[in-house]
């Protein structure tokens, strides 16, 4: 075991006259302090003190054979022999992290051969915990071998995007494929389109599209993350699940939203189409009668942005009220045609 090393709070610092007759040192070879008193013009008592400040820092030692005569030492090797106690013990200290990682991760096929004995309701497991979650979240990115797949409804923090943006670009350099999907307004936010052009640049596959389901993440098509329901604060916890047959639905859910979503180039978006797909959401929303924050909320934007918008539809549609805004949608066939053409002719 390494023994942990302390480090001195007051260690030397190498000040200006310390420097200095160091220089003076490694000019002559060797540090007699009058005569580097004398060279510098410095008082006597400054060159011993500095001698002091040097011997702590090794960067002098006693000449082989001479011990009343010191001599310079490269700071290379002055800096191996300062750090080098503290360096041992760091990678002690990884290598006993990496000790016990493998011991306790040496038991997963016991887990999971005990899993799979156990009824089929045991494939699911609800963790409440959120920094368990994020934990978890985290160790599935860095060990991902094949794909990762992610549904991210909503606005993701700044912090967040940054948490995950390395893991992420390790991924990809390992060459796991990544596909996320992002709701249409995911494209005016700044931060989520400077991570989407990031991940992009590496290969990763984003795409858009008007509504998406609650998060989901799937790794390797082996584990899957749906939020815990029923809590004041959604999304806390999460439901892992590792049963197959539900993984593959899942999948399945992920690949028909995909096959339906637009493509998400930051440099090189489309905004037409995705303002198309945007009001005919919620044209549709409307028209079955969900509430404003219901829609906001379905489609990722803020109740103030989604009422802007709502309000400009029913004043191309010359309807007086939401309901009859989307009464007047199904009645002209917007939700099924294009709709920037439909508004201009109602």
């Amino acid at each position: 075991m390494v023994e942990p090393v302390e480090i001195d709070p007051e260690f030397a610092q190498l000040d200006e006259v310390s420097a200095a007759t160091y220089r003076q040192a490694a000019q002559t070879g060797r540090f007699i302090a009058g005569d580097v008193a004398k060279a510098l013009g410095l008082p006597l008592g400054e060159v011993v003190r500095a001698r002091e400040t040097l011997r702590e820092l090794r960067l002098l030692q006693e000449m082989p054979g001479d011990p009343q005569v010191l001599t310079p030492v490269s700071p290379d090797a002055a800096a191996a022999q300062l750090t080098g106690a503290v360096e041992n013990q760091i990678l002690g200290m990884q290598q006993a992290v990496t000790s016990i990682r493998s011991t306790v991760l040496s038991l997963m096929p016991a887990y999971f051969e005990g899993r799979r004995q156990r009824n089929r309701i045991d494939d699911l497991d609800l963790i409440t915990n959120a920094e368990t979650v994020r934990s978890m979240l985290h160790t599935h990115r860095m060990t991902a071998r094949r794909e990762i797949l992610a549904i991210q409804p909503g606005n993701l923090a700044t912090e967040q995007l940054s948490g995950i943006l390395s893991p992420m670009l390790a991924a990809l350099d390992r060459g796991v494929r990544l596909r996320t999907l992002y709701q249409h307004t995911a494209r005016t936010d700044l931060v989520k389109a400077s991570y989407v052009r990031e991940v992009s640049a590496q290969g990763a596959e984003i795409r858009t599209t008007d509504e998406v389901i609650d998060r989901v993440i799937v790794y390797d098509r082996e584990v899957a993350f749906l939020p815990e329901q029923h809590l004041r604060d959604p999304g806390r916890g999460a439901l892992v699940i590792r049963e197959p047959n539900l993984v593959g639905f899942i999948c399945g859910v992920f690949e028909h939203l995909w096959q339906h979503a637009t493509p998400f180039e930051p440099e090189n978006s489309v905004p037409q189409p995705v303002g198309d797909d945007l009001k005919r959401a919620i044209l549709r929303l409307m028209s079955q009668g969900h509430k404003d924050e219901l829609v906001a909320r379905r489609l990722g934007m803020s109740v103030r942005t989604c009422r802007r918008l709502i309000a400009e539809i029913a004043d191309e549609l010359h309807a007086t009220s939401r309901f009859q805004a989307g009464a007047r949608a199904a009645q002209l066939g917007l939700l099924d045609e294009d709709v920037t053409a439909c508004l201009a002719t109602s």
